[in-house]
């Protein structure tokens, strides 16, 4: 009997986080990508020249490739990530 005990204390024993150390790390690298997207995309709208409200002035760079293309798929790729952080297993 104490045999069997104490092969199920030891299961019993298993580590109580889903999460290990390399899904937090991955975690952290898709924040990083999202916060990285959304800084990308800041910059002045359309129509401020010089921080005023000018509605006669066009700015042309929120057509910007950083803006329209690698903002979003940095966005769009931090979030696969902590997807896959999420549902990466633990070893």
């Amino acid at each position: 009997m104490s045999k069997k005990q104490t092969i199920e204390k030891s299961e019993s024993q298993h580590n109580p986080f889903y999460f290990g150390k390399k899904n937090y790390q991955l975690m952290l690298v898709g924040l990083a990508l999202i916060l990285a997207g959304f800084l990308l995309m800041l910059g002045p709208d359309a129509n401020t020249v010089d921080g005023k409200l000018d509605p006669n002035a066009w700015n042309e760079d929120i057509f910007s490739i950083r803006r329209i293309r690698i903002a979003p798929l940095l966005v769009i790729a931090g979030f696969v990530v902590q997807v896959f952080a999420i549902l990466k297993r633990n070893k």
